[in-house]
């Protein structure tokens, strides 16, 4: 996302609800033409980072979400982009510092948690419980990261169907 894009969503996040391009014009940093306003506010919404409403003839702006959430979404496309989640996923953990990789070691037991007490609460008669697969689940992501703080240096999980090791699944290590 470039600079002016960024301004312009600043500009959204900023407001108490949607704005159309000339107010967005006039609250922004720098002098910009209203038509380069609305083009990067349509830029903005082909991309998904912001929505729009009918206001008169054109439209009202809103920030689709918040700085955290539209830098998850940036995150998230870079992942995509590499045919190898497995590998990327591993050393973008590899590389964490020791405070991020306690706060994600803390996000992912809190949603196993969560899933696991998900799936023993189905219930297959009244008042009898049924734990489901949570063993599985409980080994999962969170289980990538070692307790030394570096991810798990080989790709493939040998325990998980369907997993394809790491040379054959792309040919890099």
């Amino acid at each position: 996302m470039g600079d002016l894009e960024s301004a312009v969503l600043a500009v959204l996040w900023a407001a108490p609800g949607p704005l159309t391009a000339r107010r967005v014009q006039e609250d922004l940093p720098m002098p910009l033409a209203r038509t380069t306003v609305a083009t990067l506010l349509a830029r903005l919404y082909e991309k998904g980072a912001v929505v729009r409403e009918r206001a008169g003839r054109g439209y009202a702006y809103a920030a689709a979400q918040d700085r955290q959430g539209l830098t998850a979404r940036r995150m998230h496309r870079e992942l995509d982009r590499d045919a190898d989640r497995e590998v990327v996923l591993a050393r973008f953990v590899s590389q964490l510092g020791p405070e991020d990789e306690r706060i994600l070691r803390e996000l992912l037991e809190t949603e196993t948690e969560t899933d696991t007490a998900a799936e023993t609460e189905t219930e297959a008669e009244p008042g009898t419980a049924v734990a489901t697969d949570a063993a599985t689940r409980t080994a999962g992501p969170a289980s990538r990261i070692s307790t030394s703080g570096s991810a798990r240096q080989g790709h493939a999980d040998q325990d998980r169907p369907g997993a394809s090791g790491g040379a054959e699944a792309g040919g890099r290590k």
